[in-house]
């Protein structure tokens, strides 16, 4: 039996796949426990580079798999007390959601927690905490209103329906649109541009823009420049070839 979650490298990208397709893909125990493992392996294994997230089948995730709600730990499951956010916050390196179809809920979560988004036209999103009666934990109502604006945010998180890949595309969810059969070879195609520039840096890059969300626009840009000082200072003690051209 294949596990519930699927980690394959290659050519420094990591794609984990969500593979509970007769669930949609839908988040149980196991699921959680194989998706932080594999999430913490793209964080330390130093030739991933990049990281794939997709799913099985017709959906990417449909949230939390409400049949075993009340009989499995979904909120502690390595008994580690760490979560998603804290385990992807944690990663240094890109992490792409090629979200090919429904993505629901705790799955939109997912979704919203990846750094971008590349959807097929089958793709789809709904928040349905307030449908279902869950509790948000994983940043739908910060990130969500962070994508696509907080009046946007509302009227999707208020009404529980579905926005289909066009009009996620539309109000800034998605980067962009492409046709289901080219989701993986363009996701793995943008992953490769990523492996090739200069990972210290992109590291650096990653944080700073991490930083503005916990921090005001002047915080972060002085920030930045704090940073860039550094750089210069570090630059021009060891590069006595640039030094020279000054």
């Amino acid at each position: 039996m294949e596990k519930s979650v699927l980690l394959e490298t290659n050519e420094g990208i990591a794609v984990i796949t969500l593979n509970r397709p007769e669930k949609r893909n839908a988040i149980n125990r196991e699921f959680l426990i194989h998706l932080y493992n594999y999430l913490e392996e793209v964080s330390s294994n130093d030739k991933i580079r990049a990281a794939i997230i997709t799913g099985n089948g017709k959906s990417f995730c449909a949230g939390l798999d409400l049949s075993v709600i009340e009989t499995e730990n979904l909120f502690d499951p390595r008994g580690d007390g760490k979560d998603l956010p804290d385990i992807i916050e944690d990663c240094k390196k890109p992490i792409i959601g090629a979200i090919n179809g429904h993505a629901i809920t705790g799955g939109f979560e997912l979704a919203l927690n990846c750094d971008f988004l590349i959807a097929s036209e089958r793709a789809s999103f709904a928040d349905t905490h307030a449908k279902v009666g869950i509790h948000p934990g994983w940043g739908m109502t910060q990130l969500l209103q962070e994508a696509v604006g907080q009046r946007m945010a509302r009227q999707l998180s208020f009404t529980c329906q579905f926005i289909g890949a066009p009009k996620a595309l539309e109000c800034g969810l998605v980067n962009e649109v492409v046709p289901h059969e080219e989701l993986m070879s363009r996701a793995k195609q943008i992953s490769t541009q990523i492996c090739a520039v200069n990972q210290e840096m992109l590291a650096v890059v990653k944080d700073l823009i991490n930083y503005k969300n916990r921090a005001t626009l002047q915080e972060a840009f002085a920030h930045e420049r704090k940073g860039f000082s550094r750089f210069v200072t570090k630059f021009l003690k060891h590069d006595k070839a640039f030094h020279k051209t000054l």
